[in-house]
């Protein structure tokens, strides 16, 4: 969460007041964002759920995914792209990601097996993916692809918008994301028959609510419907996100180009795809090896790529012992339509995920950050790098001269605290 203000409180209590809390047949929040997100991203339709993994689920649904059919993963992100696809019966397949840190194309093109049916490549961090090769590679190889976005709210690549290049786009807007309602998600489409299936896995119920649909047979699904209290957030942080976006952009421009003289130190800023177009919720460098990552976070508080939790394949519990569900009989890796899929996970099997991965330094970025906070990180970054690439002292590095280590300026993120 980066925004939250008055407007937010005044439209959940507007929606309080009128005592219209549910979507269908009484309010009107969530159509309208719906209707407006819709048009923000270009595509026809967008129906909200109650959260990203919901939306995941549903857009694995509604292309049909299910048992026998293998999708292809990143080695990096966060675990619900997986049991997503576990919950739609069919089998991960967890593939390299390259230098981006996203899904590496050749190592998609690489991996399509027999029973290979999808990919979800997932703009991680806000960070694009190659969508182009990813594209090309589904059209020359007949997959379907299943857009992360969402951790690339307000995001895009080369012009689109996140979610509106695959078949079908999936969206958080949990606590943690670009935009919030404090949780929620939501399913991006095109396809009319397609959005139909989605809102159906969605909200099984309600889909059929007026009468049955003589085209598609009705099926059985969690509901997984969004409330008015979400949608008026959500309308409320929808006017925020592009100037949000722009700022962190404008930060993330400052500080490569401040941090650029650090260069010949061999501070060198990861390889981007749309550098221009990404949400810029992070600067990421990338360093020599892990080592000099640890170091540069030890003098300036920040993330390594990988040492973020259940956002590497190495801590996706369920995945790596093969539990795909509650019961055995709905187990996908127990399921007979699934033998031939492949289902052999490792914690080394993708070791050159792991490399990038771990050396890999992301600083966050904030469209609340000042001028000043802005300079200081550039100040701190550069004292970093002179202590984990050339090997000085933090005070040979000059770093107590200007703000000492331990006046604990930045939050164990790397962002300035307000304190």
């Amino acid at each position: 969460m980066y925004t939250v203000g008055e407007e937010e409180i005044e439209a959940l209590a507007r929606v309080i007041r009128s005592k219209a809390l549910f979507r269908y047949g009484v309010g009107h929040e969530c159509d309208r964002f719906e209707e407006r997100y819709a048009a923000h991203l270009g595509v026809k339709h967008f129906a909200l759920s109650a959260s990203g993994s919901n939306a995941l689920v549903a857009a694995l649904v509604a292309l049909g995914i299910g048992p026998g059919d293998e999708v292809l993963i990143p080695a990096h992100t966060y675990m619900a792209t997986g049991t997503a696809v576990l919950a739609a019966g069919a089998i991960p397949v967890i593939v390299d990601v390259d230098d981006t840190i996203t899904i590496d194309p050749q190592a998609i093109e690489a991996a399509i097996g027999p029973q290979t049916r999808a990919v979800i490549p997932v703009h991680m961090w806000g960070a694009a993916c190659n969508m182009d090769a990813i594209m090309d590679i589904a059209k020359r190889r007949n997959l379907l692809v299943i857009e992360d976005s969402c951790q690339g709210v307000g995001g895009g690549y080369e012009g689109r918008k996140f979610g509106s290049i695959g078949h079908i786009g999936a969206f958080s807007f949990n606590f943690y994301k670009n935009m919030t309602a404090g949780e929620g998600g939501g399913v991006a489409v095109n396809d009319d028959r397609l959005a139909k299936r989605v809102r159906g896995a969605i909200d099984p119920c309600h889909f059929y609510w007026h009468g049955r649909d003589g085209e598609d047979k009705p099926f059985a699904g969690n509901g997984a419907r969004a409330s008015e209290l979400m949608g008026a957030m959500l309308n409320v942080q929808l006017d925020r996100i592009d100037g949000m976006v722009a700022k962190m952009r404008a930060e993330k421009m400052r500080i490569l180009a401040g941090t650029a003289a650090f260069g010949n130190l061999g501070l060198k800023p990861t390889r981007m795809n749309s550098a221009d177009h990404d949400c810029a919720t992070h600067v990421m460098f990338t360093m020599p090896n892990a080592e000099a990552a640890q170091k540069f976070i030890t003098v300036f508080p920040s993330v390594i790529a990988g040492k973020t939790g259940r956002h590497t394949y190495t801590e996706w519990d369920q995945i790596l012992i093969r539990e795909g569900a509650a019961h055995p009989a709905m187990n996908p890796y127990l399921m007979p339509a699934n033998a031939k899929c492949r289902m052999d996970y490792s914690k080394d099997m993708c070791a050159r995920s792991l490399e990038i991965l771990n050396r890999t330094v992301m600083v966050p970025t904030n469209p609340e950050h000042s001028d000043a906070q802005i300079d200081d990180m550039i100040h701190n970054i550069g004292v970093a790098s002179r202590v984990a690439l050339a090997g000085m002292s933090p005070e040979e590095a000059e770093l107590r001269n200007v703000i000492p280590v331990d006046a604990r300026k930045f939050d164990a993120l790397g962002r300035p605290d307000a304190a």
